[in-house]
C-alpha cells in the first residue's frame, strides 16, 4: 500500500501543483520519488508532528492540499487537539496519511499499535476516513480525496498486501463495494486491510464460500445515513475491523441504524480484543490473539 500511495501521489501532483508532501522524519526509501521530483512541495518537520499537522493547516490554509506522513500512531493521537483545532474546525484540505494501520507494527509493541484510530478520528465532524483494502483501492482514495479535498485520514497497511481489484474501482463515501459474491446473500464488509482476512474467511471456508465480501474504503459521520438501504439488502453483515469494537466500524455502522432496531438485529460485529493491548507480536500473531 505504501508504494501504491507514493506512485499515486506523484502522478497527481505532476497535474496538481497544490499537492504538498510533509514528513515526521520517516518514510525514507519510500518517499523519495516524490521527494526528489518536487523539492519545492516536500518538507520533513521533523521528529514533531504536533507541529507537523499545524504547518500542513497552515499551508492548506494559503491553497495547498497537504498530505502529512507518518506511523500511524504518531498523527493522530500525538496530534489530536491540532487535528481537532487546526484541520477538522477548519474544513481544511489536509489529508493525514497514517500507515501501518491496526497491528502492522506489532512486533514494535504497544506504543506502534493503530487499534484506537477510528474511534478518535470519527468523532470529528468533517474528517473523511479513507481505508483502503488494497493497493488499487489506494489509488482510488487518493483520486477522490484530490478531487474532493476535504480533512482525510487516510489508513494505510505496511507492505505486501494484495490485489483484489483488477483496476481502480470508483468509490464514494458510504458506499459499499463489492468484491465477491452475488450482491443479496449474507455479508462481510470489511473496511481497511481486513479486506485479505475477509476473502480468506471466505475462501477458506465451506461455511461462508457463498457469502458476498464488501470493502468499505470511504466512511465517516456524514455518512451514516447511507447505511440502512444498504444492509437492508442482506440477511446478516459481518463489520471485519483491525480495530477495537468499542468506537470502531461496527460501532459505526450500529450507530448508523440507531432508529431501525430489525436492521440493528442483521449486524455482526467482528473486531480485534483488547487483549492485544500491551501485546507484542507478529501482526499476524496479534491478529489471531485478538480474535480475527
Amino acid at each position: 500500500m505504501r508504494n501504491a500511495f507514493i506512485s499515486e501521489l506523484v502522478a497527481l501532483a505532476e497535474t496538481n501543483d497544490n499537492i504538498a508532501l510533509v514528513v515526521g522524519d520517516l518514510g525514507f526509501s519510500v518517499i523519495e520519488p516524490f521527494a526528489n521530483k518536487f523539492p519545492d512541495r516536500f518538507l520533513n518537520a521533523g521528529v514533531s508532528e504536533q507541529n507537523m499537522t499545524s504547518l500542513a493547516a497552515g499551508m492548506a490554509s494559503e491553497g495547498y492540499h497537504v498530505f502529512t506522513y507518518s506511523i500511524a500512531n504518531f498523527p493522530t493521537f500525538r496530534c489530536a487537539e491540532q487535528l481537532r483545532n487546526d484541520v477538522d474546525y477548519h474544513n481544511l484540505p489536509v489529508t493525514v496519511v497514517a500507515v501501518g494501520g491496526g497491528l502492522a507494527y506489532g512486533a514494535l509493541g504497544y506504543s506502534h499499535h493503530a487499534v484506537q484510530d477510528y474511534a478518535l478520528i470519527r468523532c470529528m465532524p468533517n474528517m473523511l476516513i479513507a481505508a483502503p483494502g488494497d493497493p488499487m483501492e489506494v489509488r482510488a482514495c487518493l483520486r477522490y480525496l484530490v478531487n474532493n479535498p476535504q480533512p482525510s485520514y487516510l489508513r494505510l497497511g505496511k507492505a505486501g498486501e494484495p490485489n483484489f481489484h483488477r483496476d481502480v474501482p470508483q468509490i464514494a463515501p458510504g458506499e459499499w463495494l463489492k468484491i465477491a459474491g452475488h450482491g443479496n446473500g449474507n455479508s462481510i464488509v470489511c473496511t481497511g486491510a481486513t479486506l485479505e482476512l475477509g476473502m480468506n474467511l471466505r475462501d477458506l471456508s465451506q461455511e461462508n464460500s457463498d457469502w458476498d465480501i464488501y470493502s468499505m474504503p470511504l466512511w465517516g459521520m456524514r455518512f451514516k445515513s447511507l447505511q440502512s438501504s444498504q444492509v437492508k439488502e442482506h440477511p446478516i453483515v459481518i463489520t471485519l475491523e483491525d480495530h477495537l469494537e468499542d468506537g470502531g466500524f461496527g460501532s459505526w455502522m450500529l450507530e448508523s441504524l440507531s432508529d431501525q432496531h430489525e436492521l440493528r438485529r442483521r449486524v455482526i460485529l467482528k473486531a480485534l480484543n483488547p487483549i492485544v493491548c500491551g501485546s507484542v507480536a507478529s501482526q499476524k500473531v496479534l491478529n489471531q490473539l485478538g480474535g480475527l
